[in-house]
């Protein structure tokens, strides 16, 4: 999609596989960020887990040199997802800033943006969230509780991206580069996600986006997504790799 069809912003993230150290801090941040329901042992086992964010083990090279790598995969806000015209009461939609919204007030629970959906970053809500006493204050107040039976994935955390636009507004200046960022890319201590403006061509998510070891993921399926990978660097061959750990 040409960038004049967006508005002053498209917000998008570059994830550099090579920074990333399999800590899951973005996985912890996003949880508390976005008052994500508790996993229980329960839901675990019955394959109903909610993340908006995982990271994924890989294995590399055969043994005894076979070497873990990780990467983080979250909802790609794709500018051509599969998961929209399925939608029977709009529910999710691609809106002027270049993210995937989700409508929670909307959605019935059809699940079928879940089925279109190539990356399985999308869940449904089987039961009404519930927390331990102790941890009812921890809840974000500019995030809504979602209740049982709708969907739910990653917002890039727009509700911060929503308060920084009303400050930038309020003083009468453009949201500065690096401003505004999510749980996940605020969290990561080795700066492996990025969060930033693509229509900024001096922004440092633009500048990434051009590196070589640039890829997206299941790129076969065209969906053009709006998370951009750069490639794991091998040392021992001088070349990037990573581009395999297209999620199967």
């Amino acid at each position: 999609m040409a960038t004049a069809e967006f508005g002053s912003h498209n917000w998008g993230m570059v994830v550099d596989v090579d920074k990333c150290i399999g800590c899951n801090a973005c996985v912890i941040a996003c949880q508390a960020e976005n008052n994500i329901p508790l996993n229980s042992q329960d839901r675990v086992e019955r394959a109903r887990t909610i993340s908006w964010i995982r990271v994924e083990r890989y294995w590399e090279g055969d043994f005894p040199d076979a070497k873990a790598r990780f990467i983080p995969i979250m909802c790609q806000h794709c500018e051509n997802a599969p998961c929209e015209p399925v939608c029977p009461v709009y529910a999710t939609y691609h809106n002027s800033e270049g993210m995937n919204v989700q409508v929670y007030n909307r959605c019935v629970g059809t699940r079928y943006c879940a089925n279109g959906c190539p990356y399985i970053v999308r869940f449904f809500n089987y039961w009404e969230p519930v927390w331990p006493e102790s941890l009812r204050n921890h809840l974000n107040p500019d995030v809504t509780v979602r209740s049982r039976g709708i969907m739910e994935k990653c917002s890039f955390c727009v509700h911060r991206i929503r308060r920084e636009s009303r400050s930038a507004r309020s003083a009468g200046t453009e949201i500065a580069d690096g401003a505004v960022q999510t749980a996940c890319s605020s969290a990561c201590p080795t700066s492996a996600l990025n969060f930033g403006n693509f229509n900024d061509p001096d922004s440092k998510v633009s500048k990434m986006k051009e590196d070589k070891r640039h890829y997206t993921l299941l790129d076969q399926f065209g969906t053009d997504p709006n998370v951009i990978y750069l490639a794991k660097i091998d040392a021992d061959k001088k070349v990037g790799s990573g581009a395999a750990a297209s999620h199967d």
